[in-house]
Parts: structure tokens; sequence; C-alpha cells
């Protein structure tokens, strides 16, 4: 089955199991954490927790964590203990096992810092059939995350993922139409690597998910130039639009860019901090629909996807489509462990 009309199967499929969720601001949610391994797990059980509560995440409430976390990787392992203690300090319990925490809880925070576990916990969330916010990355590579779009979609269970850079003031303004028909945009944003992940899924989705947010679906294929402090991607949209992102790693750089619409340009950042993510994903939880569609989501990890390959073959363009259709046939393999 072409990958295109499996996509569309797993659209359809999200669009009914959020209809089974209503809003009430009324009621406690108890929120999960699984894995302590990033500084996430800690600043959103802080916020989430805050007395008085923003408005907007009233009533939804931390009230257990279960620490691992990556188990591979020392820069998120060796972070757990202080994590560990942070969430303790805002009144969370530490559980001893994911089955531990799904019985307490009615929605999880999937804050893994280590994107290859993600696909085995968060099957047993689904098969507990408790919403899950994932955070970056959804998965290592492009196949794993077509797995989880897929298992959650089989389950009737609604998931959400983005990164805060997202939701800066900049490519909200940009998404809404204030500069008009976006027909160009350039982000960049630091882009360290991690060898166990596609590239740029590791942080540099932190400057590619605003590109997306400015230009909208439509990228066709990518190409992909650079060298050890720098990856520079350029991509081809529908309608005659280019995308560019910069990821750095030889010298300090915040995340930002430019929008160039029909009716002017304007700044793309700078990060704005978790509050705008954090109160999305509460009204996530309150309601079951992501803010984001599924296959806005997948194009962007097809996007950096592609932006791998296209490195590999020495900075040819690679389709997303092809990339995308070989993550469908790795996907049905990944299932079958399931």
């Amino acid at each position: 089955m072409p990958y295109f009309i499996k996509i569309t199967s797993l659209l359809i499929a999200v669009s009914v199991m959020t209809n089974l969720y209503a809003a009430d601001t009324d009621q406690l949610l108890r929120v999960g954490i699984i894995g302590l391994d990033t500084s996430h797990a800690a600043a959103f059980a802080k916020q989430f927790n805050a007395e008085p509560a923003d408005p907007a995440m009233q009533n939804c409430r931390v009230v257990a964590a279960y620490p691992h976390g990556s188990r591979t990787i020392e820069s998120s392992y060796s972070r757990i203990p202080k994590y560990t203690e942070d969430v303790k300090a805002v009144g969370v319990e530490i559980v001893d096992s994911i089955e531990d925490l799904l019985a307490q809880v009615d929605v999880v925070l999937l804050e893994t810092n280590d994107g290859k576990p993600h696909l085995e916990q968060a099957m047993r969330v689904f098969r507990a059939g408790k919403p899950v916010f994932i955070d970056k990355p959804v998965g290592a590579n492009l196949a794993e995350v077509v797995a989880i779009y897929r298992a959650a979609a089989k389950h009737g269970v609604p998931m959400f993922s983005s990164s805060a850079l997202r939701f800066t003031e900049g490519a909200q303004a940009a998404r809404s139409g204030e500069i008009g028909d976006v027909v160009a945009c350039d982000t960049f944003s630091p882009c360290s690597l991690e060898p166990s992940h596609t590239d740029l899924f590791w942080y540099g989705i932190h400057g590619v998910e605003p590109l997306f947010t400015a230009l909208g679906t439509g990228c066709q294929s990518v190409t992909h130039t650079g060298n050890a402090g720098m990856d520079v991607v350029v991509g081809t949209w529908s309608n005659d639009r280019i995308g560019t992102y910069r990821g750095l790693r030889a010298v300090k750089s915040g995340y930002g860019g430019t929008a160039f619409g029909s009716k002017g340009s304007l700044q793309v950042g700078p990060y704005s901090g978790y509050q705008p993510l954090l109160r999305q994903i509460a009204t996530f939880f309150r309601t079951g629909k992501p803010s984001i569609e599924t296959a806005e989501t997948l194009e962007i990890y097809a996007f950096m996807e592609a932006a791998a390959e296209s490195k590999k073959r020495g900075g040819e363009a690679v389709t997303l489509a092809e990339v995308m259709s070989a993550a469908e046939k790795s996907a049905d393999e990944l299932l079958k462990s399931f």
C-alpha cells in the first residue's frame, strides 16, 4: 500500500479517536511523567504544579514520575538523580515502574530524552489508553516515528508532540497570515548530534519545527550541505516555496530566523520559554485534540530524515516520498515485535 494511503488512514483514525474527548477544566487531571533524564521533566512539573496555576493549565497536576529515561546515553542518564530530586520537591511521587505510574494517572508526559526507548514506552501507554505528549524526538529515526503514530491510531489513543519553538510569537504570527502568504523561511538553532539518532532529530528539530510552522506542509525534496560544525538543509515546497534550516555546532547560537511573505517579513523566534507549549499540552489533555495535524509532524521528521540521506549521498536531492516509503516498510517490521 503506498505510504500516502497509509498516512491518510492513520489521520482518519486519529480524527475519530480525538472526538472521544471533551474539555472539562473543572476536573482534576492527574499527570504522570516517564523519564527524568531531561531538564524538560523538572521544568514541566514545576510549571504544572505552580501555585497559583496558569489559568490555561488549571487542574492539571503532575502526581507521579518514573525516572528512566535513557540507560545508554551518559549525558542523559547522569542527570536522573538531580531531576528526580527536583520533581520530588514539587510534590511528585517517584514510582518503580511505568505500570505503577499508569495506575495513578489520567494522562502522560513521555519525557525520556533518548528517542530510542520511546516506541516500547509509548506502547505501554497506548495499551493503558492514556493520552500522551511525547517530547522530542518522537523516535530515533523516521521508521520509529511512523510506528509510534500508527500504534497510537490502532489503540485509539490521542498523542501530541512538538518543540516549544513552534509557539514563539514570530512563528505563530507567520502561521496566522500576518505577512500574507509565506513564500520562504530561513531558520537556525544549535544542532548537537547523537550517534544513535538521525542527525537533526536530537536537537536540530528546534529549528526545523518553526520552519514548518511558518511554511506549513508541502515539502517535496531536501538537499544537505555542511561540515563538522554546521548543517545547511534546503527544502523545496509546493507552490514555489523554499525553506532553509541552518544547524550550528561550531559557534554558540540561539534560536531564530526570518519568514518572508507576500506582505512583508518578520523574525521567527527567539525562544520564549515553555509556557506557550505547556498551555497547548494542557488543552490537548482536556480535549484529546493536538494543535498540530499528524501529517505535519510526520512531514517534519521526514524532512530531517531526507536531510540525513542527502548528506550520505553527498548533497544529492532526496524526496520526502522516498524516505517515507522506506520508513513505512520498516515500521511494519518494528510493530511485529508488539
